[in-house]
């Protein structure tokens, strides 16, 4: 069983499930409580919703957090800003902490998206963001101190992720052939709010390359974590071999 901490409930745990569906992977959830003086983070501006973020990434707040009702094999923080927004050195902090409170190997989208580019051997990614270009920044920060080289990226700047989770196959579509480029081997869409899981194949065939969304990368991660990384047809080619 498959332990994921998520920072905001009724968002995108349906697509976690139907794509676990296919991998024969069971999902529990915990979610992680937004600090108490955050109110409503579409109201919050960029620095603001930024420091947010950062607050709700705290080692200590997701080790307080992961309670499940079963004990998980793995457990992975399956917020991508909240991961990557603290650094490589941060992302690693919230793995070890969580990996220690638990008692089982603990991992967070943002790491999911660092191995599964290597497994891919691809170091030029597109970054397909949703969030304010600071936030994307950090993000291509964290990719370049993990030596991963961002060569287009585009910034959505949504609201909250709320907003995101109503996103239709056009508006991600559109965002990932915006992100596109030549010199790209992988276009990146990091945000797990979004319903991705029915459009992975779609959307590799659309652009021609790997597109890897946050909801797949860390189910695969997860799943290689434990030693049985899944092979499956049908959804991309991080599943293909």
């Amino acid at each position: 069983m498959l332990g994921l901490l998520y920072p905001t409930r009724d968002c995108g745990e349906d697509d976690f499930r139907a794509l676990a569906r296919k991998l024969d992977l069971t999902v529990d959830f915990a979610y992680v409580p937004w600090g108490e003086k955050i109110g409503r983070v579409d109201e919050l501006g960029p620095a603001e919703k930024h420091e947010a973020v950062r607050e709700l990434g705290a080692p200590e707040r997701l080790s307080a957090a992961a309670r499940f009702a079963t004990a998980p094999d793995v457990v992975s923080w399956a917020c991508s800003s909240c991961s990557f927004t603290r650094g490589l050195a941060g992302a690693r902090e919230q793995a070890s902490v969580l990996s220690e409170r638990l008692g089982v190997p603990a991992r967070s989208t943002s790491l999911a998206y660092l191995t599964a580019l290597a497994h891919l051997r691809t170091q030029r990614v597109a970054l397909a963001s949703v969030y304010h270009r600071d936030t994307t920044a950090s993000f291509v920060d964290f990719l370049t101190e993990a030596g991963i080289d961002t060569v287009h990226s585009v910034s959505a700047d949504a609201p909250s992720d709320r907003a995101l989770a109503t996103w239709d196959r056009r508006r991600i579509t559109e965002l990932a052939a915006a992100a596109d480029h030549d010199d790209a081997e992988a276009v990146l869409i990091p945000e797990t709010a979004l319903h991705t899981a029915p459009l992975l194949e779609d959307l590799e065939t659309g652009l021609g390359k790997p597109v890897l969304t946050a909801t797949a990368v860390t189910l695969w991660d997860a799943l290689r974590t434990l030693g049985t990384p899944p092979v499956r047809q049908g959804l991309g080619r991080l599943f293909s071999r």
